[in-house]
């Protein structure tokens, strides 16, 4: 949960709120697209006929980078891995999470594109900024 003074991004906050929760939910139009919230249109066709949808509990690895050398405000958290994992129709950013090696590096044995995750919300290393992590099934 988020502290007291914090100023929150209504939209954003929310849809993280809601996943931490385990009651993530995209957009979907008729045409089966789907886009996260907050919109009031669908990105891909216009339609502003939108349902909020349950956010699958199973999203795939789609794509993602080891990152050894990070800007100075990540720079406790290094090495980390910045993944993309598709949920259904969308595509979620956020951190792989439970695949480090034991002795300070990534263990890259443990996951590949195709790789099944978990979605989840954590508290981001050295801010402690909440962000999206994944972690493989």
């Amino acid at each position: 949960m988020s502290h007291p003074d914090e100023v929150r991004d209504a939209g954003y906050d929310e849809w993280l709120d809601a996943v931490a929760a385990g009651e993530g939910t995209y957009l979907a139009c008729p045409e089966g697209h789907g886009s996260l919230p907050p919109r009031r249109t669908c990105p891909r066709c216009g339609s502003t006929d939108l349902a909020e949808t349950p956010l699958p509990e199973r999203g795939e690895l789609s794509t993602y980078t080891v990152v050894h050398v990070p800007g100075p405000r990540f720079a406790e958290d290094a090495p980390y891995v910045t993944a993309i994992a598709s949920f259904g129709p969308v595509r979620v950013t956020g951190v792989l999470r439970g695949v480090a090696d034991g002795d300070g590096g990534i263990d890259d044995d443990r996951f590949e594109v195709g790789t099944a995750v978990e979605i989840d919300v954590e508290d981001r290393g050295a801010d402690r900024e909440r962000a999206v992590a994944f972690r493989p099934v």
